[in-house]
Protein backbone atom coordinates (compact mmCIF):
# COMPACT_ATOMS: atom_id res chain seq x y z
CA UNK A 1 0.00 0.00 0.00
CA UNK A 2 1.44 3.42 -0.98
CA UNK A 3 2.36 6.15 1.78
CA UNK A 4 -0.15 8.20 1.86
CA UNK A 5 0.99 12.27 1.71
CA UNK A 6 0.17 14.83 4.67
CA UNK A 7 -2.23 16.31 1.78
CA UNK A 8 -3.96 13.19 1.53
CA UNK A 9 -4.42 12.89 5.18
CA UNK A 10 -5.43 16.49 5.34
CA UNK A 11 -8.81 16.09 3.06
CA UNK A 12 -10.88 13.98 5.50
CA UNK A 13 -10.21 16.99 8.42
CA UNK A 14 -12.02 19.39 6.18
CA UNK A 15 -15.44 19.64 7.51
CA UNK A 16 -18.41 21.56 6.08
CA UNK A 17 -19.92 23.49 8.90
CA UNK A 18 -22.30 27.00 8.34
CA UNK A 19 -21.78 26.39 4.45
CA UNK A 20 -18.19 26.89 5.15
CA UNK A 21 -15.31 24.12 4.74
CA UNK A 22 -13.37 24.48 8.08
CA UNK A 23 -10.47 22.56 10.14
CA UNK A 24 -10.96 22.09 13.66
CA UNK A 25 -7.98 23.18 16.11
CA UNK A 26 -7.51 19.62 17.18
CA UNK A 27 -6.54 18.85 13.40
CA UNK A 28 -4.60 22.10 13.20
CA UNK A 29 -2.52 21.44 15.97
CA UNK A 30 -1.61 17.98 15.14
CA UNK A 31 -0.74 18.99 11.86
CA UNK A 32 1.38 22.00 13.26
CA UNK A 33 3.25 19.63 15.56
CA UNK A 34 1.49 21.78 18.84
CA UNK A 35 -0.56 21.16 21.56
CA UNK A 36 -4.35 22.00 20.88
CA UNK A 37 -4.24 23.79 24.23
CA UNK A 38 -0.97 25.99 22.83
CA UNK A 39 -2.72 26.57 19.21
CA UNK A 40 -6.32 27.82 21.27
CA UNK A 41 -3.95 29.95 23.58
CA UNK A 42 -1.67 31.68 21.21
CA UNK A 43 -5.18 32.38 18.71
CA UNK A 44 -6.60 34.02 22.02
CA UNK A 45 -3.47 36.48 21.91
CA UNK A 46 -4.34 37.14 18.88
CA UNK A 47 -8.06 36.84 18.61
CA UNK A 48 -7.81 40.36 16.06
CA UNK A 49 -6.35 38.19 13.50
CA UNK A 50 -9.37 36.30 13.54
CA UNK A 51 -12.67 38.24 12.42
CA UNK A 52 -15.52 35.50 11.69
CA UNK A 53 -14.92 34.55 8.63
CA UNK A 54 -11.32 33.29 9.57
CA UNK A 55 -12.61 31.40 12.54
CA UNK A 56 -15.04 30.90 15.37
CA UNK A 57 -16.37 28.55 17.73
CA UNK A 58 -18.38 25.85 17.07
CA UNK A 59 -21.83 25.54 19.06
CA UNK A 60 -22.78 22.48 20.68
CA UNK A 61 -25.11 21.35 18.51
CA UNK A 62 -22.58 20.95 15.06
CA UNK A 63 -20.22 19.53 17.35
CA UNK A 64 -22.73 16.80 18.25
CA UNK A 65 -22.92 16.70 14.69
CA UNK A 66 -19.39 16.82 14.24
CA UNK A 67 -18.93 13.74 16.54
CA UNK A 68 -21.60 11.48 14.68
CA UNK A 69 -19.69 12.28 11.36
CA UNK A 70 -15.97 11.56 12.97
CA UNK A 71 -16.93 9.04 15.69
CA UNK A 72 -13.43 8.51 16.58
CA UNK A 73 -13.26 8.58 20.74
CA UNK A 74 -9.99 8.43 22.16
CA UNK A 75 -10.91 6.99 25.62
CA UNK A 76 -9.67 10.16 27.63
CA UNK A 77 -12.85 11.60 28.41
CA UNK A 78 -13.22 14.43 25.41
CA UNK A 79 -13.04 17.78 25.57
CA UNK A 80 -13.89 19.87 28.20
CA UNK A 81 -14.10 23.20 25.70
CA UNK A 82 -16.16 23.52 22.28
CA UNK A 83 -13.46 23.30 19.27
CA UNK A 84 -12.41 26.35 17.32
CA UNK A 85 -13.16 25.95 13.06
CA UNK A 86 -10.89 27.65 10.66
CA UNK A 87 -11.32 28.45 8.05
CA UNK A 88 -8.75 28.00 5.08
CA UNK A 89 -7.56 32.10 5.64
CA UNK A 90 -7.55 31.20 9.26
CA UNK A 91 -5.74 28.25 9.11
CA UNK A 92 -3.06 30.10 7.40
CA UNK A 93 -3.52 32.96 10.45
CA UNK A 94 -2.21 30.21 12.49
CA UNK A 95 0.52 29.25 10.78
CA UNK A 96 1.56 32.96 10.96
CA UNK A 97 0.95 33.35 14.50
CA UNK A 98 2.96 30.02 15.12
CA UNK A 99 5.94 30.95 12.80
CA UNK A 100 7.71 27.69 13.25
CA UNK A 101 8.91 25.95 10.36
CA UNK A 102 6.89 22.93 11.07
CA UNK A 103 3.85 25.03 10.65
CA UNK A 104 4.77 27.15 7.81
CA UNK A 105 5.61 23.88 5.91
CA UNK A 106 2.05 22.24 7.37
CA UNK A 107 0.20 25.24 6.29
CA UNK A 108 1.54 24.83 2.83
CA UNK A 109 0.10 21.18 2.91
CA UNK A 110 -3.11 22.29 4.43
CA UNK A 111 -3.71 25.20 1.19
CA UNK A 112 -2.64 22.53 -1.06
CA UNK A 113 -5.86 20.70 0.67
CA UNK A 114 -8.31 23.03 0.56
CA UNK A 115 -7.22 24.04 -3.16
CA UNK A 116 -7.55 20.04 -4.12
CA UNK A 117 -11.04 19.82 -2.37
CA UNK A 118 -11.83 23.13 -4.38
CA UNK A 119 -10.81 21.69 -7.60
CA UNK A 120 -12.59 18.68 -7.14
CA UNK A 121 -15.40 20.31 -6.13
CA UNK A 122 -15.22 22.44 -9.08
CA UNK A 123 -15.29 19.44 -11.01
CA UNK A 124 -18.08 17.92 -10.35
CA UNK A 125 -19.81 20.88 -10.87
CA UNK A 126 -18.85 20.86 -14.68
CA UNK A 127 -20.04 17.19 -14.58
CA UNK A 128 -23.41 18.49 -13.48
CA UNK A 129 -23.28 21.44 -15.90
CA UNK A 130 -22.85 19.19 -18.64
CA UNK A 131 -25.47 16.52 -17.55
CA UNK A 132 -28.29 19.27 -17.30
CA UNK A 133 -27.27 20.58 -21.05
CA UNK A 134 -27.72 16.52 -22.04
CA UNK A 135 -30.88 16.44 -20.10
CA UNK A 136 -32.30 19.40 -21.42
CA UNK A 137 -31.52 18.23 -25.48
CA UNK A 138 -32.80 15.08 -24.73
CA UNK A 139 -36.25 16.84 -23.62
CA UNK A 140 -35.98 18.89 -26.71
CA UNK A 141 -35.29 15.61 -28.50
CA UNK A 142 -38.23 13.90 -27.06
CA UNK A 143 -40.62 16.46 -27.90
CA UNK A 144 -39.44 16.79 -31.63
CA UNK A 145 -39.52 12.65 -31.79
CA UNK A 146 -43.50 12.88 -30.64
CA UNK A 147 -44.02 15.70 -32.99
CA UNK A 148 -42.80 13.21 -35.88
CA UNK A 149 -44.37 10.09 -34.94
CA UNK A 150 -47.66 11.69 -34.34
CA UNK A 151 -47.64 12.85 -38.52
CA UNK A 152 -45.98 9.00 -39.17
CA UNK A 153 -48.84 7.40 -37.32
CA UNK A 154 -51.56 8.22 -40.21
CA UNK A 155 -48.72 6.85 -42.77
CA UNK A 156 -47.69 3.77 -40.80
CA UNK A 157 -51.21 2.79 -39.98
CA UNK A 158 -53.66 3.52 -42.82
CA UNK A 159 -57.63 3.78 -41.83
CA UNK A 160 -59.09 0.52 -43.14
CA UNK A 161 -60.72 1.58 -46.84
CA UNK A 162 -64.16 1.87 -47.23
CA UNK A 163 -65.70 -0.95 -49.21
CA UNK A 164 -66.29 0.43 -52.56
CA UNK A 165 -69.78 -1.24 -54.31
CA UNK A 166 -69.05 -3.47 -57.14
CA UNK A 167 -70.21 -2.55 -60.40
CA UNK A 168 -71.89 -4.14 -62.59
CA UNK A 169 -74.89 -7.00 -62.21
CA UNK A 170 -74.12 -9.32 -59.35
CA UNK A 171 -76.20 -12.91 -58.32
CA UNK A 172 -76.96 -12.03 -54.16
CA UNK A 173 -77.35 -15.29 -52.63
CA UNK A 174 -80.47 -15.07 -51.27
Amino acid sequence: MAKATITELALPRIHTIRKQRVVLDADIAVLFGVETKRLNEAVRRNLERFPADFSFEVTEEEFAALRSQIATSKGRGGRRYLPRAFTEHGALMVANILSSPKAIQMSIYLVRAFVKMRDELTAKLGVLRRLAEIDKKLIEHDVVLREVLERLQPLLNPAPEKSKPKIGFHRGNR
